[in-house]
Order: structure tokens, then sequence, then C-alpha cells
């Protein structure tokens, strides 16, 4: 007797559901666009670095190779001899300008972070009369540009004798609006007024208060005020130019861009220009790496604020 076996089942197929089928649709533009957005970053990144490394490259040329179009060969480099060129040129002026650029920048920026501190402090902490119109003073003051103010700085300073001195580069950096407005803000997220009354019932005076407990807990804001400042009064340029004749008060972007402007004709400035850029550079990066931890707690209150 012959047995037939049955015929296997038919394997169904299974369909994948319209939502699923929806959902590996999206993908595809999702990945293209995220690939797109990646490509962007790499190139605005490699926009970003591209004259830091020519700063770096060229800085150790000579001027037959920064003027022959060969500032990113790494072949024939003279770091150590443009380095002894920069110290003796002009008897090392160039030192004296990077001093100067240290006493202006860094001084000024501590004491006007330390103003702009107080000021947001006392602002968002005491209440007196005219205290918002006041405030939107300063305000006005954050729209108005440096550039636009230089003039009239420049006929005060003439009218007190202070044209061509130190105090005439370095009193107008004192005053910063925006400073003012951070500061407010990072005392408004910073400094609870639970705090500060806990402060005065324990019989603290104001002052005391404010150096023992506001300006600890404004830290932040401090540190982030100062790199502000710091970085534009260092890289500062139309004031010095409108104030000092004097070259020995230069700071040091200016005493470059007079060298800038000779290299025309004295075409071995060049070299002394470019490696002066480059040494004018490091204190900014020494700042920002120092202090970015406070600077990322700074501007992450500010944000949320």
């Amino acid at each position: 007797m012959t047995i037939t076996q049955p015929y296997p089942a038919p394997t169904r197929t299974r369909r994948a559901s319209p939502a699923a089928a929806g959902r590996r649709r999206a993908r595809k533009p999702w990945t293209l666009s995220r690939a797109v957005v990646n490509g962007v970053l790499v190139l605005a990144t490699a926009y970003t670095l591209l004259p830091v490394l020519w700063l770096v490259t060229a800085s150790a040329k000579n001027t037959g190779d920064l003027t022959g179009g060969r500032g990113f060969s790494l072949s024939r480099l003279h770091l150590g001899a443009n380095l002894h060129a920069l110290a003796a040129q002009d008897g090392g002026i160039y030192f004296r300008w990077y001093l100067n650029s240290l006493l202006y920048a860094g001084l000024g920026a501590l004491v006007c972070a330390f103003i702009c501190v107080c000021a947001g402090y006392a602002f968002e902490t005491y209440a007196f009369r005219g205290k918002e119109k006041l405030f939107g003073l300063v305000l006005i003051g954050v729209l108005i540009p440096t550039t636009a103010l230089a003039l009239p700085l420049y006929l005060l300073a003439s009218k007190v004798g202070l044209v061509d001195t130190f105090w005439a580069v370095f009193i107008p950096t004192l005053a910063n609006p925006f400073g003012v407005y951070l500061s407010r803000v990072f005392t408004a997220g910073y400094v609870p007024g639970e705090v500060l009354e806990a402060a005065r019932v324990d019989g603290a005076g104001e002052l005391r208060i404010f150096w023992s407990v506001g300006l600890r807990m404004v830290l932040p804001g401090f540190v982030t005020v100062l790199l502000f400042q710091f970085t534009a009064i260092w890289n500062n340029f139309f004031l010095p130019l409108v104030m000092l004749s004097n070259t020995r008060l230069f700071p040091v972007s200016l005493g470059l861009y007079s060298w800038n402007s000779q290299t025309h004709t004295e075409p071995s400035l060049y070299p002394l220009v470019v490696t002066g850029s480059l040494l004018a550079i490091i204190p900014l990066i020494i700042a920002f790496v120092a202090l970015q931890r406070f600077w990322r707690a700074g501007l992450t209150a500010g944000s949320v604020k």
C-alpha cells in the first residue's frame, strides 16, 4: 500500500504593517540629514582651524617663504631665528608691547569684572528708587558700539590731560554695561535671597555679606565677565590708536599693526609680524583653558536664566 505524505504547508510571508514601513522609510532622510550636519560641522571646524594652522606654520618661515606663498610648508623652519629677530627688533620693543597688553587686559579685566559684579549684585539684591530706569540705561549702553565712544573719550581725556598716557587706555576699560547685565543675571541664578536674609539675621553687615557670601556664590559669573573683558581689552585696537602716539605705550595689537604697515618698504618685518601674532594668542588660550570650568558653569547658568 502506498502512503502519500501530505504536502508541506505553504509558508506565509509576513507583510510589514504600514506604520513599520513608514518608520523604515523615515530612517533614510534622517540618516542623510545627520550626515549633512556632520559634514557641515567638519567644514566649519576646518574653516576655523585653518587660519590657526597657517599661523603656526608661517611663524617659522622667513620673508622669502611667506612672500612666495609657502606658509603651509613644513620644510625650512626658522622659528628660532624669527624669535631672536623679534626680540632684537627696535631694542626688544615687542615684549614691551606684550607687557603693556598684559597690564591693560589683566588688571583692567580684573577690576572691571569686580565692578560689574558689584553693580549686578546691587541691582538684583537691593530695592532703591529708579532702579529699573537706571538698569534700562545700562541696557542702552550695551547697544552702543565701543568704536562710537572713541572720539568722545578722546575729547574727555584731552580735557583732563590724559591723552598719550597709560590711563587714557586703562580707565575706559573699567566700564562694561554688558558685564553689569550678565552679573545681575548670574546673581539672580546663584545667590538665593534666603541665604542673604539668614546672614542678616546673624548680624552680618551688607559689605560682609557681599564679600563672604555673595561674591563667592557668584564666582562663575565673575570669571565669565573677566574672560569676556580680558578678550575684549586684549584685542582692543581703535581706542589705543586714537589715544596713544608714544610707541612705548602701545599694546601688542597696535604695535603689530604699526609693523605691518611698514612691510611694503621693509619686507623683513613680515616674519616678525606673523611670529608676534602667534605669541599674541597664547595668553588668550591660557586664560580660557585655565578658567574653562568656571566659564562653562557661568554660560550654562546664564542661558538657563
